[in-house]
């Protein structure tokens, strides 16, 4: 009896699977269209995303004889030259200026990795009243654009003292509410039981948040400081609001009088550009084997 059901298992025929026709290739195997279709999709990625940036370093490099209004555009400078770079260097204090924003830059990540770890861990693993009001509260502060709070914010932060000082343009952006739900979500992944276990064996809070949580969620603390650091050394409108004096300006704001003086000269603007954006790209190549990294190990290790 049992040959005889093997033999009636084996002539079974195999169910086909609704998404997958018989003689089809599967998907880590495209047909000819589909990998012809992937690298268009791909490429027209490429174009929208990198052809902006590669248009504007081209253009700092040209000199004046280059059209840079010419289309289709030219890429590649008939002679390439650093003098646009030279000019921005002389009509604007670089370095005075990056330096403000790697101040700011540097406080917004410190103050988003630890005070959203610690409002992260609160509301996914502690209990207590109101916690969903909070956190109502918080995430509706998300659905609102950040024009529409700025004028509280620069009452608020003249009202402390702070209005044209790099603390008033750091406040704002101590610690973001998307900073939070991230480490929320990385919290809450963490089970219950080695949390309690960890109480039971005579834990603090603190040694659980330094010895159980952030060894799970700082994958996600990776991602919470590059993107603080980005958006506090980008942000524009909010330090050109509290700055009125042209010696504590941020590097952005700073960047502004190019266009004002040289806006007829594009080349000079685009130089200005690509050195506010060139600390950018050096931080994510040395940082992004960390933040994807990170990003992967967020789960509880045995």
């Amino acid at each position: 009896m049992s040959t005889a059901t093997v033999n009636t298992r084996s002539e079974t025929p195999r169910r086909e699977l609704p998404w997958r026709r018989r003689g089809e290739a599967g998907f880590d195997k495209p047909t000819l269209p589909g990998f012809i279709g992937r690298y268009l999709l791909l490429l027209f990625c490429f174009v929208i995303t990198v052809g902006p940036f590669l248009w504007e370093l081209s253009t700092s490099l040209k000199g004046p004889g280059d059209d840079i209004y010419a289309f289709p555009p030219s890429l590649i400078p008939s002679n390439p030259t650093l003098d646009n770079y030279s000019e921005v260097l002389r009509t604007v204090p670089v370095i005075s200026y990056a330096w403000h924003s790697l101040l700011v830059g540097i406080g917004t990540v410190l103050t988003n990795v630890v005070f959203s770890t610690f409002a992260g861990y609160a509301f996914a693993q502690m209990k207590f009243r109101g916690k969903g009001l909070f956190m109502a509260i918080m995430l509706s502060t998300l659905l609102l654009p950040g024009e529409v709070t700025l004028t509280s914010q620069y009452l608020t932060i003249k009202s402390l003292g702070a209005a044209n000082s790099l603390v008033g343009v750091f406040l704002p952006g101590a610690i973001s509410a998307m900073n939070v739900l991230l480490m929320y979500t990385a919290a809450r992944a963490i089970p219950n039981s080695i949390l309690d276990a960890a109480a039971i064996d005579g834990a603090t809070t603190y040694q659980r948040l330094r010895h159980i949580v952030w060894p799970n969620v700082k994958g996600m603390a990776s991602v919470v400081a590059l993107m603080s650091f980005i958006g506090a050394w980008d942000d524009f409108l909010w330090p050109l609001v509290v700055l009125n004096e042209p010696e504590k300006y941020t590097l952005t704001v700073g960047m502004q009088y190019l266009q004002s003086s040289f806006g007829t000269d594009q080349r000079v603007v685009a130089a200005g550009t690509m050195i506010a954006l060139i600390p950018l790209i050096v931080l994510f190549a040395f940082a992004q084997k960390y933040f994807f990294k990170g990003v992967e190990a967020g789960g509880v290790k045995g």
